[in-house]
């Protein structure tokens, strides 16, 4: 007995079977020439899988190219989520971006390039570069952070240039705010709201070659002499703002070169007492207790007498 013979496009004697996402190319079906249809769904389908698992997915307002993602000037609020996996450089700059997310960076290892200059950062998040051992160039300009703490470059190694330019609230950098950063030639501090830095973060710098530090309030008091010093000692390979680089206080030097100020301007901070001084002092102090004594005896014996007269004189009237 015949068998009816199949309706046209039935898959009912196709040896096919239709590919699954995630399946790799051994386990795609190779569909033969009576299934012309289903090897045109494998090899669209085996063209997202490949798209899918090299990460090259790019950000809605984003332009993404040769490893470059570019999200400026986008007026973003918060950070794009899925880059593709194998970015090198990243461009948040222009938006409005104020805060990043703990762990944002931990898929993207080959970030080389971070620009997030021109948003409204007050901090970064603790641990945010662990993941990053490539990044060579951070840009953090033009923000409001207040403080760079001891742990925001933490494992970030191979950081060669780092911008925090233009961050009028930052007061303070801690003193291990750079410490590991051995390969770093260029440091921008420049125009922020630093009165003092601590020597102790930037002599564990060797590499550094280019410091940049005026427009800052600096108040050149006894505190600023060792950073000044170890600057004076650099000066030839380290590069530095010196003409924008003012003392804001205290009076005495208001308005000076920071660079300009010398072991004599410091004099003052050195001064020590010998054991001849303070026996004079204590001298002087005796004498001084002494005629203060006297002094006081003096008066009451004198109060005592106008007292004394001054009744006289009423008897006598009497």
């Amino acid at each position: 007995m015949d068998t009816a013979p199949a309706p046209m496009g039935s898959l009912q004697h196709c040896c096919c079977q239709l590919p699954k996402m995630g399946d790799t190319w051994s386990q795609l079906p190779w569909p033969g020439s009576s299934c012309p249809t289903m090897l045109l769904v494998s090899l669209f389908l085996a063209a997202g899988v490949m798209h899918s698992d090299a990460g090259t997915s790019c950000p809605v307002l984003c332009t993404c190219h040769n490893q470059v993602v570019d999200c400026s000037s986008q007026r973003l609020f918060s950070v794009p989520p899925d880059l593709p996996r194998d970015t090198h450089n990243l461009s948040l700059a222009h938006n409005r971006i104020a805060a990043v997310p703990p762990g944002y960076l931990t898929c993207y290892m080959e970030l080389r390039v971070l620009d997030l200059r021109n948003n409204s950062l007050m901090e970064l998040p603790r641990g945010l570069f662990l993941h990053a051992k490539r990044l060579a160039h951070l840009d953090l300009s033009y923000n409001n952070l207040s403080h760079v703490p001891a742990d925001m470059f933490q494992e970030a190694h191979g950081l060669v240039h780092i911008d925090l330019s233009h961050n009028p609230w930052l007061r303070r950098v801690h003193p291990q705010a750079f410490q590991g950063l051995v390969q770093l030639r260029d440091l921008d501090l420049s125009y922020g709201g630093l009165a003092f830095l601590s020597l102790e973060a930037l002599e564990g710098l060797p590499g550094l070659v280019t410091l940049q530090i005026g427009g800052n309030p600096w108040v050149c008091g006894c505190t600023m002499e060792p950073l000044l010093k170890w600057l004076r000692n650099r000066i030839q390979r380290c590069m530095a703002d010196s003409q924008l680089a003012e003392c804001r206080g205290p009076p005495e030097v208001e308005g000076a070169p920071l660079f300009s100020l010398t072991e004599e301007s410091f004099k003052a901070c050195h001064l020590t007492l010998t054991l001849d001084d303070y026996l004079f002092i204590a001298f002087v102090g005796f004498v001084v207790s002494i005629a203060s004594v006297a002094t006081n005896f003096l008066l009451g014996i004198t109060a005592n007498c106008c007292h004394r007269w001054s009744k006289a004189s009423e008897e006598e009237e009497i």
